[in-house]
């Protein structure tokens, strides 16, 4: 089976919704690739291929496992799965460990596309939070690949444009507006040669880390493409590995977790925040069951209730500086959570 002579991959996470379904609405009829795209949804369920379909002249579909990508159509990653091509190019679907604290993540799909179509593919980073994508575009564009990003100044979340830029050499940035019509006259470009035995070494690392993704890791492999790091995943507990690879810092541990750093910091800031969240009501209903057994007394234990209202003075205490604590900080949000009302039904 032979893969379609372009493809196009796209990701986009906080304002993606609307950037999608803007550019989607701008593509010429009957476009000349398939188009294969990953919104950060989590688990939440998704209305966006119909949405596309009620803007665009391009059929829009949630992917499914088997679907061969045809031209003209627009394959959405479904929520809690990971979209990736295998080696003939048919799509799969993956519940593979989350990478950046996302399923579907961007990453995978990217990886997968610069193996199976190389110079054929055309990356394309919109709006988003953090840095999914970034080493997903730099791989793309590592075995030949157009990369194209989303001018930041432009998107709703500038931070996954900001990222792929610093550590790609980005062959476009620009505005939603110019984005449809630069697709059209890519998908239609003759392919770029590329020397295959000069990429030899580097596809064989990125193969190497997308079946590590996709496939529980062993320490021998993990150990080839890094080094164990002081930290542990915020996910699972295991150790990370620090890759080799340093354009972003990233980790991996032994379940098939995946961070950047940046994502890690984050992530581990909502298992902080969320132990917080947690530990304040537990630390209130034990001072109330220590001031409650005080009451309870009826004076042949004066010593036991004294040490309870002590021990629940103390509690209170604690709590009180809980209490600023979790404060000065927003309940925890999903990295996954939709971009907007729109990505759920």
């Amino acid at each position: 089976m032979t893969p379609s002579p372009r493809c196009i991959v796209i990701g986009a996470s906080a304002g993606g919704v609307d950037a999608i379904l803007k550019s989607a609405a701008q593509l010429a009829p009957d476009f000349p690739a398939p188009i294969l795209c990953v919104q950060h949804i989590g688990a939440h369920r998704s209305r966006l291929a119909q949405l596309i379909n009620s803007k665009g002249t391009n059929h829009a579909v949630p992917a499914v496992d088997g679907m061969v990508p045809l031209p003209s159509t627009v394959y959405v990653a479904p929520p809690d799965r990971h979209m990736i091509l295998d080696e003939e190019g048919v799509i799969r679907l993956s519940a593979a460990a989350k990478e950046h604290h996302a399923r579907p993540a961007i990453d995978p799909l990217f990886r997968s596309a610069a193996l199976v179509y190389g110079p054929r593919v055309i990356g394309v980073v919109l709006t988003g939070l953090l840095d999914d994508a970034t080493s997903g575009l730099r791989a793309i564009k590592q075995l030949g690949g157009t990369a194209v990003v989303q001018d930041p100044s432009d998107a709703y979340a500038p931070s996954m444009p900001e990222s792929a830029i610093a550590n790609v050499d980005v062959d476009h940035i620009v505005p939603l507006d110019v984005m449809a019509d630069l697709l059209h006259r890519l998908a239609r470009q003759p392919i770029p040669k590329v020397d295959d035995a000069g990429l030899a070494e580097v596809r064989q690392r990125i193969e190497y880390e997308h079946s590590i993704g996709m496939e529980p890791p062993t320490l021998k492999k993990l150990k080839a493409i890094g080094a164990p790091s002081i930290f542990t995943c915020p996910d699972c507990g295991g150790v990370l590995f620090e890759l080799h690879d340093k354009q972003p810092v990233r980790y991996r541990c032994h379940t098939g977790h995946a961070f950047s750093l940046r994502t890690l910091a984050y992530t581990q800031e909502q298992v902080t925040d969320q132990a917080l969240w947690t530990s304040l009501p537990s630390l209130q209903e034990k001072e109330s069951i220590l001031r409650r057994l005080a009451e309870a007394d009826d004076g042949t234990s004066s010593e036991l209730a004294h040490d309870a209202l002590r021990e629940a003075d103390e509690l209170a205490a604690a709590a009180s500086t809980l209490r600023k604590l979790v404060g000065q900080a927003p309940r925890p949000q999903s990295y996954e959570e939709p971009a907007g009302p729109l990505a759920a039904g």
